[in-house]
């Protein structure tokens, strides 16, 4: 059985709703576990009004019973407390009057523009609002029962951002990744050093008093991962190729590096990759992991390490010259409700992309329709390769 997901709805239509297939029998999934993921999402120094007004508030529908997956599709629904100022906007049925909140000046930098043009919609609305970074509440919910299922196997997913603007906390993370959780939980900004975190935070608020906004830099790193993971038989099964996939599907991300990344490039390579040496019971082990757990398209056993870059946010509370699509004429970017800075929302999002990835590969390599068949599967592969 293939590992897949699908979202549904509008930023500000009645619900987001979601589709995951493929997950075992017997993991356990509850409502609570969900909801701490989503709750993650919307903290963070920058975020906007739209994030203090919903409490994302997940419903399971189906493919859980009793508290655990039946091996069958789990289906989600989200409901969106705005939907009530915007029923009328937003409604499925045929209307005859003037639709309020109509947008006909697209913003630079956003799918505004070519959405419109691509599916012939007049009223950009139609575009903005599935384009909408309030779909990954989603992908983020699903990524959670990704995440139990990682988690009876023994891997674990942190974050934490390393750059705000020209603001960067570039200290060694040598915490495990249980303890990047709980200190740039700490943080407003989701980031590991405090003066760092600081400074951040001044940027941000900078920015907000100018009328713009901030992206950045956010790493996100799993640990525990199966060595083997993905294949270097063909293209598209290399690992990196689902990582570089899934990360760069995210709103406003331009650009995913694995371990050093594009440093990398600008090193010998005797800088860059990693000496083999041997260790215990006969094994071969790394002397660094400057590969990030990724070698020839497949995990390592190393901690698996991604980056991504973030674009500042194209909706401007002082906004940049666009065209009225009506007349023609110069106008000002439409204004949208939105953050000044979304990465520390974008780290935690990554955690679920990462998830997402990892279960596809997990499952796709060791297969099993309940978690009791894939765990004794897992195990007997880890010992086999003594990793």
């Amino acid at each position: 059985m293939s590992f897949r997901f699908l979202t549904a709805g509008e930023s500000h239509g009645r619900a987001l709703v979601g589709i995951l297939e493929g997950v075992p029998a017997g993991l356990e999934v509850t409502v609570e576990a969900l909801r701490a993921e989503l709750v993650r999402r919307r903290a963070g120094h920058g975020r906007g009004a739209r994030q203090r007004l919903e409490d994302d508030a997940v419903e399971i529908l189906g493919g859980v019973r009793h508290g655990r997956t039946l091996g069958s599709p789990i289906s989600l629904v989200i409901w969106n407390r705005d939907w009530d100022a915007w029923k009328d906007v937003m409604q499925v049925e045929p209307t005859t009057g003037e639709v309020a909140r109509q947008v006909f000046v697209p913003r630079p930098g956003h799918a505004d523009l070519v959405g419109g043009l691509k599916y012939g919609h007049a009223d950009l609305r139609d575009v903005l609002e599935r384009a909408s970074a309030r779909e990954t509440a989603m992908r983020v919910a699903l990524a959670s029962v990704a995440r139990a299922l990682l988690r009876e196997l023994g891997v674990e997913i942190g974050s934490r951002v390393v750059a705000i603007g020209s603001v960067s906390d570039e200290a060694a993370a040598a915490l495990p990744v249980t303890g990047w959780t709980t200190r740039a939980g700490a943080s407003p900004v989701g980031c590991l050093d405090a003066e760092a975190s600081r400074a951040m935070v001044a940027a941000i608020d900078a920015a907000e008093a100018a009328g713009d906004t901030l992206g950045g830099v956010f790493e996100v790193c799993a640990e525990g991962v199966p060595l083997g993971l993905g294949s270097h038989v063909h293209w598209d099964r290399r690992l990196e190729a689902a990582i570089g996939r899934a990360f760069l599907g995210l709103n406003g991300i331009k650009g995913v590096e694995i371990g050093l990344g594009f440093a990398g490039a600008r090193l010998p390579g005797s800088a860059v990759h990693d000496a083999f040496q041997p260790g215990a019971r006969g094994r071969i082990v790394r002397a660094t992991n400057r590969a990030g757990g990724l070698e020839g398209g497949m995990t390592t056993g190393e901690p698996l390490v991604v980056r991504a870059a973030m674009k500042p946010l194209p909706t401007l509370k002082a906004p940049l010259g666009s065209v009225d699509l009506r007349t023609g004429a110069a106008a000002v970017a439409h204004a949208e409700r939105s953050d000044v800075c979304a990465v520390p929302a974008a780290a935690v999002i990554g955690e679920s992309l990462l998830a997402l990835v990892l279960a596809e590969a997990v499952l796709e390599k060791f297969g099993g329709d309940s978690l009791d068949e894939l765990r004794g599967r897992v195990d007997l592969w880890r010992r086999d390769v003594g990793a």
